[in-house]
């Protein structure tokens, strides 16, 4: 929290507030978002779109945590850096859990050679979230450097994968949806799994904030 030591009280307050708000609205926002994509997944049997709605659950999680430490700090100023350094690393392994799934599932729809069907609503609800997230990612950021708050950053750089989760996923139905190519959707499944470790990874190891400085 070195960055606090140039902000007056009342912005440190402020800055805090704005920090909450916007971890809650991350939380509401992915409780949306993955329940509209689980359920648009598996009607149209795309396992990657699925994929997409249980990260937003795994985004929700982080969300959450930041918003405790937060709403603790509003309260008394202080919070438990060991129980939070704890916490994130159970998310990490939900992470790793998100990773398996998808693997799995995408190797099966591979094998089983089904076709899954077009999905208007998957491909809005991925528009939605490649329009939402950079915003939010970047307020998060903004919010987080002026703090010099490390789990706030980290929080921002979920968000900002999440985009890119956004792109790949709307790239493999989208273009499913053009060609027909039934190999496309596993895919797809295969690169979320790649940035489920990565970003599990990076969790457990507490590095997300040295990669959100290198950007």
């Amino acid at each position: 929290m070195s960055g606090t030591r140039e902000l007056g009280a009342v912005e440190v307050e402020r800055l805090t507030r704005r920090g909450l708000r916007l971890a809650q609205f991350t939380v509401a926002y992915n409780v949306v978002e993955g329940a509209v994509a689980i359920t648009a997944g598996l009607l149209a049997g795309l396992v990657s779109v699925v994929g997409f709605g249980v990260d937003s659950g795994i985004e929700s999680i982080a969300a959450v945590l930041v918003g405790l430490r937060l709403a603790a700090r509003l309260r008394h100023g202080d919070t438990d850096e060991r129980k939070e350094r704890l916490t994130l690393k159970a998310v990490a392994v939900t992470f790793f859990l998100l990773a398996a799934y998808v693997t799995v599932e995408g190797v099966r729809s591979l094998l089983d050679g089904e076709a899954p069907e077009s999905s208007p609503l998957a491909i809005g609800l991925l528009v939605a979230s490649i329009v939402v997230m950079p915003v939010l990612a970047s307020m998060k950021r903004a919010v987080g450097r002026q703090l010099g708050d490390n789990l706030i950053l980290a929080d921002a750089a979920e968000t900002r994968i999440c985009v890119l989760l956004s792109v790949s996923t709307l790239a493999g139905v989208g273009l499913y949806a053009l060609t027909g190519a039934t190999w496309l959707d596993p895919v797809a499944a295969f690169v979320i799994a790649a940035f489920a470790v990565h970003e599990g990874w990076e969790a457990w190891e507490g590095e997300l904030v040295e990669d959100d400085d290198d950007d």
